[in-house]
């Protein structure tokens, strides 16, 4: 995962970004199968050598700094700080990482937590779409988690699921997509 800083796109452009860093790119060994554009980040999901990185990070120079990149393997660790993580990626926009470490966390509960979990992590996904200027898509996944997340109130590892439930009903009512902290 490479994270470029943002400095002006929204996820409205990340279609063309991604053509552009394929562009940037062509004749490297490197896999960049998708742009997802958060207000802090330019994030590229690219499958490359480690030795090749720093290539890669000067080629993609041009749509913006690194801020960093990340190895994404799935990593075993505790619930606490898995949770803990998933809410930091969330609140950072990282909703993709969000969704990875949250199904780390559900591959490992059962019954009622099984399904809140399963809310958050469509939620980050839904967010994952809306990224990529895949607003339907984002919708209709927020949909499915509201669903997920209708049989559950209160505090969640210090995640208002109240909050959270009305924010996304709130969404899919007016249309308007926005990112928001858990």
């Amino acid at each position: 995962m490479l994270h470029l800083k943002n400095e002006n796109y929204v996820p409205k452009d990340a279609s063309e970004l991604l053509h552009q860093s394929r562009d940037l790119c062509s004749g490297m060994n490197v896999t960049i199968r998708d742009t997802r554009v958060s207000r802090q980040f330019l994030e590229f999901d690219v499958s490359i050598n480690k030795e090749n990185l720093d290539v890669l990070v000067t080629k993609m120079k041009p749509l913006g700094e690194l801020d960093h990149a990340k190895h994404v393997v799935e990593e075993e660790i505790s619930k606490e700080d898995a949770i803990k993580d998933g809410i930091s990626y969330f609140n950072d926009e990282r909703f993709w990482e969000c969704h990875e470490v949250f199904e780390g966390v559900w591959k490992k509960c059962y019954e009622g937590e099984k399904d809140l979990l399963q809310g958050i992590i469509l939620v980050a996904a839904s967010l994952v779409h809306y990224q990529k200027n895949e607003n339907g898509i984002c919708i209709s996944i927020l949909n499915r988690a509201l669903k997920k997340l209708a049989n559950t109130s209160g505090q969640y590892h210090n995640i208002d699921v109240d909050g959270l439930r009305n924010k996304v009903n709130e969404i899919i009512i007016s249309g308007k997509i926005t990112t928001f902290l858990i």
